[in-house]
């Protein structure tokens, strides 16, 4: 699944044209309100930025994962907000669909998730269950031919936009194998939702927790139809989004550089411009450097990724993407650190995008996998016995 490169390199530069245009003269506004704005939310789904990953058969724009790494690449050089409004539909949202539902239901779902008409949010951390994700404990007891479902699910994205969820369950014994994955829609009654977080930085993104009480889901919405399978659909949908994030985190990466140069170069003390100092130069000359690793990990992991078949989970590029999430975001704050020691005293005030970046970029190494649990990902690929 591609985009031909002429299409590509048009959808590409119509999403940067996007970003310098709109998104970036709008940030403000974001911060200010911790909203985007729904004029430009509209305009997301009319370029089909809900459906970049979907396949066209599915009224998506069906991009390959080194494609939508570079719209993400793209898309992190402005407001993480934005790209979080259709970033769950774009990933974790509709993967599990995508790879392991049945035909019926990616009829059912896809197009709608392509169009932007409905907003998919992907649950599975609970208030006892974030890394440790085979541990959560919402229970869905069959009752027929529903299930009712019971739990709460914390910190989930985009959560008071959803129509829908991806949400996993617990329907068998204790551990992974006793876990479904079942699309619920957000209407059904004993669906309630938490107060929103207030987070430490990327206003405008929306999460809070989701409470399931005696939510009765039709059996036919596990997706695949086969209960026990929801694991491993999690698992090979976070693969695919450790690769976006690590793109992201490049991108955000490469906005703070650009901010710290740009103001190096204005910036005068001593006579100079502060970026004629070699201490100056050494801090920008680290953030090229690894940005630039970073980057190179990302499309060669995307490379691979694409390489597999379809829906397949692949242990080695699963650790790859590992140690791209792991590098990239860990990267990122490292870029976002030096750019406010670039900025000095201004770095620390909120009217330089540096102050707003260095708060965002901090959450990249949690969600998704936390930079510890990556860790022990590429860990015991190297330990197992082959």
């Amino acid at each position: 699944m591609s985009l031909d490169t002429e299409s590509f390199e048009l959808l590409l530069a119509a999403v940067q044209r996007f970003i310098r245009e709109r998104l970036v003269p709008a940030e403000n506004i974001v911060e200010e309100l911790d909203e985007v704005p729904s004029a430009i939310v509209e305009e997301m789904k009319e370029m089909g930025l809900f459906g970049l990953s979907i396949p066209e058969e599915y009224g998506g724009i069906g991009l390959s994962m080194q494609q939508e790494c570079q719209v993400a690449f793209a898309l992190g050089q402005t407001a993480l907000a934005f790209r979080s409004v259709f970033g769950t539909n774009v990933g974790i949202g509709s993967q599990g669909i995508l790879m392991d539902g049945t035909e019926a239901q990616k009829q059912a779902f896809l197009p709608r998730v392509a169009s932007g008409e409905l907003i998919m949010s992907f649950a599975l951390t609970e208030p006892d269950a974030g890394s440790d994700a085979a541990a959560l404990k919402t229970r869905a007891e069959l009752d027929g031919d529903h299930y009712v479902l019971n739990g709460v699910k914390r910190y989930i994205t985009n959560a008071p936009r959803a129509g829908a969820f991806t949400l996993m369950a617990r329907t068998g014994d204790a551990g992974a194998g006793g876990i479904s994955s079942f699309i619920v829609p957000s209407d059904l009654p004993g669906i309630s939702l938490g107060k929103p977080d207030k987070k430490m930085g990327q206003r405008g993104t929306k999460t809070c927790d989701v409470i399931l009480e005696n939510v009765r889901v039709p059996a036919a919405n596990i997706i695949g139809g086969v209960p026990g399978k929801g694991f491993k659909t999690a698992m090979k949908v976070l693969d695919r989004g450790r690769l976006h994030v690590s793109a992201l985190s490049c991108g955000v990466a490469q906005r703070v550089l650009d901010e710290s140069v740009g103001y190096a170069r204005e910036r005068k003390q001593f006579g100079k411009r502060i970026g004629d100092f070699q201490l100056v130069q050494a801090m920008l000359a680290d953030s090229q450097a690894e940005l630039y690793a970073g980057w190179s990990m990302v499309q060669d992991c995307a490379r691979r990724y694409d390489a597999k078949p379809a829906g397949q989970f692949d242990p080695d590029v699963g650790m790859r993407a590992s140690c791209a999430k792991m590098f990239c975001t860990e990267m990122a704050g490292r870029v976002a650190d030096r750019g406010v020691q670039v900025h000095g005293g201004a770095g620390y005030i909120n009217e330089y995008k540096v102050e707003r970046f260095y708060r965002d970029v901090r959450l990249l190494r949690l969600y998704e996998g936390t930079t510890q649990i990556q860790q022990l990902i590429i860990g015991r690929h190297l330990m197992r016995d082959d």
